[in-house]
């Protein structure tokens, strides 16, 4: 496939659009194929007033409906394009039936922006939110016309980075990838932005073709923000565990550390939200309120690698809100993070939000929200609007025990207290997030979630006076991550996990008291088996994935795409002599002198410590509760010293600002 440089027109050959318009009748859903939504952004080819352009493809790698409301990628591409000498699109996994259509064709992976060839970009950023889209980037390269293996690629062909938190252990798919970035991307894309432009003009001199990809490579590395797997070599011992990662040339540092974006007022994005043309699965604008947690649940990777906490002041939530409702037009804002109830101030912008909104057509939403941060005030205010949704708690684990193997300090008398609250001032819904096959878990501590589940009807029949009261049991499968006390963990067998499912199924539908007023949802232990093995997987697993993909694997993220056969059959084909399985990536409990696939890689996180409370969490006798040092005296994680940052946090004691008209 060419590499040459397209024209800046649409109508030019560097768009493909002329010969996809004619096929979009023959797919489904053909407008998440076609671009130009509300707030997209459209660049000449050769957009810089002087110089080289810098131009980026952004992927999620999921289909349209979604991908396009992923904030990350949102975030990213309009930073990017507010740069006159940066051009940025962005690209998302096709379904089948255009995959059909592009290769019978020739029709390369394109942007849906300018719809150009991804292949004549200068960087490929793929955003992974989820271990299960490796295969949609195997596909996407491939459509693209790129070399699948890094090491087969050219001077021509864009850098392929990954990001995103599955970028923390990118060793399953190193094979393909020439860099990855840790952490926040807003500052990172323009610092590598500015690389590729001076590596660009010096190849356009006299003599700048020996100023190769390579050294490029070797410029972003050096930094030691930026990891590129072909400069290190892995060494495995006898016993199939890594014996060492090391550097294989000068310069190069031993360790890649994280990015952490301090001060989120001066970076208030996304100010130009995009409107979706097709369906998808969040319509809302969506407002990050804080980023990081450090409530220390064990489980948690999100919570482990974002520290440290730093919030958006209520007058920067106040004019996002108002700015994104304006440009976008949606009637939903989500304020979201990880523990949003967690913000010093939140009493104070769900009060300001609501009375500025009261009587439009405006509603506002929290994700889930903690049982010890929930109050119904709180509860009151987001659904002033006429707006009241089912509320959302996660308890996590199913007996008092277990939450404090977690430390997740909820117990029975928290639950059942905030949600008789809610039952009594109005709310008929409640739904608990539960997880299955967390470290020292027995079938008991999984069967108290049906008498909790039941407890919690009970209550709420008794303060509501009513009978058409309902909480539905979301329950999933725990998958132990990488930067997390639990990364040491063996994960239960997805054999047990559905037997442990089915006996807590049995034991909430028998009981015809409760039965029919408790929703059960779950999905099978497969896919999170899967989800383990690439989650903490080594640069072996790239063979088992490329296996994958080769055999028809896309959407494993989906369970009517995803094939547990075909991925074990995989493992046992692409692993065969190595010494290793599908088990010994999963089922395996790690040592702590075992050379981990990631621990070249630094979130911050002292090694020594993460150790000590993997091993309270496992110690019976343990009554150690870490709790958060937003509140409390640091127990030192290691995050604020190695990265030289801070928790920022209020109250600012400010207000927010009534609008003069809505």
């Amino acid at each position: 496939m060419s590499g040459v440089r397209p024209e800046p027109d649409r109508e030019s050959s560097g768009s493909v659009f002329p010969r996809l318009e004619p096929r979009l009748s023959s797919v489904q859903k053909p407008i998440q194929y076609v671009g130009g939504e509300l707030n997209s952004t459209v660049k000449e080819w050769d957009c810089a007033p002087e110089g080289p352009t810098v131009r980026w493809a952004l992927m999620y790698p999921d289909a349209y409906e979604v991908g396009l409301p992923n904030q990350g990628v949102q975030i990213l591409y309009e930073v990017l394009n507010e740069r006159d000498w940066i051009l940025a699109e962005r690209t998302y996994s096709v379904w089948q039936d255009m995959e059909a259509v592009m290769r019978e064709d020739g029709i390369p992976q394109f942007t849906v922006d300018g719809h150009r060839p991804v292949r004549d970009f200068d960087v490929f950023g793929i955003s992974f939110s989820t271990e299960l889209g490796y295969t949609n980037m195997l596909n996407a390269l491939d459509l693209a016309g790129i070399a699948l293996h890094a090491v087969d690629r050219g001077d021509d062909d864009p850098i392929v980075l990954a990001g995103g938190h599955a970028a923390f252990n990118p060793e399953p798919i190193a094979t393909f990838l020439d860099a990855a970035v840790l952490g926040d991307g807003e500052e990172v894309v323009l610092a590598i932005s500015e690389v590729v432009r001076e590596w660009k003009q010096e190849r356009q001199r006299p003599g700048g073709s020996a100023v190769t990809r390579d050294e490029l490579l070797r410029r972003l590395a050096v930094t030691g923000n930026v990891y590129v797997p072909k400069f290190y070599d892995v060494a495995y011992a006898a016993d199939g565990t890594i014996e060492a990662v090391v550097p294989n040339r000068p310069g190069i540092p031993y360790r890649v550390t994280k990015h952490t974006l301090m001060d989120l007022d001066a970076w208030p994005y996304p100010a130009k939200p995009l409107v979706p043309l097709a369906e998808t699965v969040h319509e809302r604008f969506s407002v990050e309120i804080f980023r990081g947690c450090t409530r220390g649940c064990r489980f948690c990777q999100a919570g482990m690698i974002t520290r440290p906490v730093r919030e958006r002041s209520i007058e920067t939530i106040g004019a996002m809100v108002e700015n994104g409702i304006r440009k976008s037009g949606f009637e939903e804002v989500g304020l979201l993070s990880l523990s949003s109830a967690d913000h010093t101030e939140i009493a104070e912008v769900a009060k300001g939000l609501a009375d500025r909104y009261e009587g439009s057509n405006v509603s506002l939403s929290l994700p889930s929200t903690r049982v010890d941060a929930f109050n119904i005030n709180l509860a009151n205010e987001f659904s002033r609007n006429g707006r009241r949704s089912g509320l959302t708690f996660a308890p996590e684990g199913g007996s008092e025990r277990l939450r404090k193997v977690i430390n997740k300090m909820v117990t029975e008398e928290d639950l059942i207290r905030t949600v008789a609250a809610a039952y009594s001032h109005g709310w008929r819904q409640v739904k608990l997030y539960f997880m299955c096959g967390l470290p020292t878990e027995t079938d008991a501590d999984v069967l108290q979630i049906a008498d909790l589940a039941k407890k919690v009807i009970a209550k709420g029949r008794e303060v509501s006076g009513r009978n058409d009261i309902r909480c539905t049991v979301s329950i999933g499968g725990f998958v132990p991550k990488p930067h997390t006390p639990f990364q040491w963990a063996a994960q239960l067998d997805h054999e047990t996990t559905d037997a442990r499912l089915k006996k807590l199924r049995d034991a909430v539908r028998d009981d015809k008291r409760y039965g029919r007023a408790i929703g059960f949802r779950y999905h099978d232990g497969k896919p999170g088996t899967i989800e383990g093995l690439l989650s903490r997987g080594d640069r072996r697993v790239a063979a088992v994935i490329e296996q994958v993909w080769r055999d028809g694997g896309r959407f494993d993220g989906w369970s009517e795409h995803f094939s547990y056969d075909r991925w074990a059959e995989s493992c046992a084909t692409a692993l065969a002599g190595t010494g290793v399985d599908l088990d010994w990536y999963t089922t395996r409990e790690r040592d702590y002198d075992e050379v981990l696939p990631w621990d070249h890689l630094d979130s911050g996180l002292d090694k020594d410590w993460l150790w000590a409370d993997w091993e309270d969490a496992i110690d019976p006798t343990s009554e150690t509760e870490v709790e958060d040092c937003r509140w409390t005296p640091c127990y030192d994680c290691g995050v604020c010293p190695e990265m030289n940052t801070e928790i920022q946090i209020g109250p600012t004691g400010r207000s927010l600002l009534p609008l003069a008209v809505v």
